[in-house]
């Protein structure tokens, strides 16, 4: 049967057969793939739930056989990024087909006339809204569980995007970092060190909502600062922040939480944000919070030997300064009192030496790479 692509409106049922549909068919026997949380990704991708929908535009596609879905992508359009850049680029994300190269055609060849019908020259992915939402293609790690906010994506998918004449544009690592059972000497000593010259120190929270109160602000703030001018980077809006406190600050475990102030002044000038890591949870539930998917989660807190380590930033001018050192010399501790025995970096570019540069203390593995491919249309 023939290939019927099938643009559908943002609504919620027809967004969780998008959304259900790599779950349920395409990863539905797999140990590596990690879900996202259903309802979370359902409100991603609805124009009335997401604040990126003030300066995005989108479009859904599903691509159907015999009645059944083999397909699924997204056209996105972030209007920011393409005058900060100047460009004329669309973004093609959310992209899970069955292996068949008609169907990953269709679904291309869809997104492709959808940009060009709103005067774009390129197609580039696969990314989200903005950086908050996953990027890039796996490309090598298929034998690795994911981690939460990362796509998995089988073997077969970068080769088709090479097939139809996809080059790479950028690549993200994402290491394996076993935790040391002390601080390193070196790294203790340059902690201390650089607190003392630059006057800086870390601080704790027991109260989440005196550090929404103090800090969740400055927190995403600072991540638009210290993130900048890395590749597609799209700054928060004040709405986005506000939306964002109330989605991940409550949640947030606040000892793995670690921030650096300056003394005198207390601005935040560091954030490193871990949790524990989800993504054998999000196996067990598939994604769903109900009728008992919130258990795994839950337990997920209580008893986990990994951590994520989602970001860190630091403000620009006290970059390659040692800043780091001390969010890891605040955070060691607390992994090893947790029990956690390896942490998950997130993805972090390749030409990034600066961020690269802070696993030189650690044994690490570099375990999985991904990629955002780019092509004219």
């Amino acid at each position: 049967m023939a290939v019927e692509i099938r643009e559908i409106q943002p609504t919620r049922r027809n967004l969780l057969k998008f959304v259900h549909f790599p779950i349920d068919v395409i990863y539905r026997d797999s140990k590596y793939y990690v879900p996202p949380l259903v309802n979370d990704e359902v409100n991603t991708l609805r124009p009335d739930k997401n604040p990126a929908f003030d300066f995005c535009e989108a479009a859904y596609f599903l691509a159907y056989r015999d009645g059944k879905i083999v397909g699924r992508i997204a056209g996105i359009i972030n209007h920011v990024v393409n005058e900060r850049n100047n460009k004329k680029e669309a973004r093609f994300g959310y992209i899970d087909f069955i292996d068949d190269a008609e169907v990953a055609d269709a679904l291309i060849d869809a997104v492709t006339k959808w940009g060009k019908s709103k005067g774009m020259e390129h197609l580039t992915g696969p990314l989200g809204f903005t950086d908050m939402d996953p990027e890039g293609m796996l490309i090598e790690g298929f034998d690795r569980i994911g981690t939460t906010g990362a796509v998995y994506s089988h073997a077969y998918y970068h080769q088709h995007m090479e097939r139809i004449g996809f080059v790479k544009d950028v690549d993200w690592l994402e290491f394996l970092i076993t935790i040391p059972k002390e601080v390193p000497e070196k790294m203790a000593r340059l902690a201390n060190v650089m607190g003392e010259r630059l006057n800086l120190t870390t601080i704790k929270y027991t109260d989440r909502k005196k550090l929404v109160e103090d800090y969740g602000d400055a927190i995403f703030r600072l991540i638009n600062v210290a993130y900048d001018e890395l590749f597609g980077y799209s700054p928060l809006t004040d709405k986005q922040i506000k939306h964002y406190i109330k989605m991940y600050l409550p949640f947030l475990p606040l000892d793995d939480l670690s921030m650096v102030i300056e003394k005198s002044t207390r601005e935040l000038i560091g954030v490193g944000i871990t949790i524990p890591s989800m993504s054998k949870a999000l196996i067990k539930n598939r994604g769903r919070l109900f009728p008992m998917g919130w258990k795994p989660l839950l337990d997920a807190f209580k008893n986990n030997n990994v951590v994520d380590l989602m970001l860190i930033a630091v403000k620009p001018e006290y970059q390659n300064k040692g800043v780091n050192s001390l969010i890891f010399n605040d955070l060691i501790p607390v992994f090893n009192n947790h029990g956690y025995t390896h942490a998950e970096s997130n993805h972090e570019l390749e030409l990034n030496t600066k961020v690269l540069k802070q696993w030189e203390y650690f044994k690490t593995e570099q375990h999985k790479r991904r990629r955002a491919y780019t092509k004219e249309i």
